[in-house]
């Protein structure tokens, strides 16, 4: 049985931890809270941009831009968003399983990573998978829209380069539901998906057509980019929120833990230290009837 000093030091220990997770907690909180007004603010502007783009395309059938080409399964880039650190729960553990199952559906393809995080990088990189590029420290810091920028560019440039030879470029993130929920979304990002033709439109939809000032390859050109910018900055967004949410609630369940654990090692100081004093108690009886027997 562990002595009384031990059990005092491990109940100090823990206590310390307790403060520590409690602090994390209450600090990914704060940074939730921020995070999920950016994410529901960000969510009608991708829509919206999604619709009207929707309006374009039904347009201009005419015309098709070569991000809007479809191609065929090969070459895939799976942009994997994970956290740069721990403590979040089974978060990156659930987005790399959800990757490597994505690798076990597709073995006769060529497949390539764009990790941001350093936990999908790192995990990825042990094992051997091509990792065409990376980047660290995007979540773990407000997300701005310049760098969700300069990761759509880069995307768009390899999808185009013909010497690259990329088919499809996939998106694998967690969708914010809540604080205690995230959903891992395996969405195509390159060639933008197709919407449904004009025979395939619902009943009462009624076609307006417009009038437009540029013709459609320079709308295209301009708006295209700006899509696949808002879908990344939006994932970067939603797997943001998600990080904090899994964080707050490891954290909450790691600070309830930690309190059981006291009450437990309380528990057993409390048994010892009664047990000692049982003890010295025996000691000390069992001494005064020796000396009484003594005297007599």
């Amino acid at each position: 049985m562990a002595s009384l000093q031990d059990l005092r030091r491990r109940v100090r220990a823990v206590r310390n931890m307790q403060q520590v997770t409690r602090a994390m907690k209450m600090v990914s909180a704060a940074k939730l809270r921020r995070a999920q007004e950016r994410v529901v603010a960000a969510r009608p502007y991708a829509q919206r941009m999604a619709a009207v783009l929707q309006g374009l395309a039904e347009r201009a059938e005419q015309y098709r831009h070569p991000l809007l080409e479809p191609r065929g399964e090969d070459h895939f880039l799976l942009v994997l968003i994970t956290a740069d650190k721990g403590l979040c729960g089974a978060y990156n553990t659930n987005l790399i399983r959800a990757a490597q199952a994505f690798l076990e559906r597709h073995p006769n393809a060529q497949i390539e990573l764009v990790c941001i995080g350093r936990k999908g990088r790192d995990f990825f990189r042990r094992h051997g998978v091509p990792i065409r590029a990376e980047y660290t420290g995007v979540t773990a810091r407000q997300v701005e829209l310049p760098i969700a920028r300069q990761i759509a560019q880069a995307l768009i440039a390899d999808f185009l380069a013909p010497e690259c030879g990329v088919d499809k470029v996939v998106l694998l993130y967690n969708e914010f539901k809540s604080a205690a929920r995230q959903q891992i979304v395996v969405e195509q990002l390159l060639p933008i998906a197709q919407w449904p033709p004009e025979g395939e439109r619902k009943p009462r939809e009624v076609f307006i057509d417009y009038l437009y000032e540029q013709p459609p390859a320079e709308i295209f050109d301009s708006l295209l980019p700006r899509y696949v910018e808002a879908q990344v900055y939006r994932a970067l967004l939603e797997a943001t929120a998600s990080e904090h949410g899994a964080r707050m609630m490891a954290m909450d369940a790691a600070t309830k833990n930690a309190e059981e654990m006291i009450a437990s090692l309380t528990l057993q100081m409390n048994r010892v230290r009664q047990a000692t004093i049982t003890k010295q108690i025996i000691e000390v009886v069992s001494g005064a009837a020796a000396l009484e027997e003594m005297a007599r």
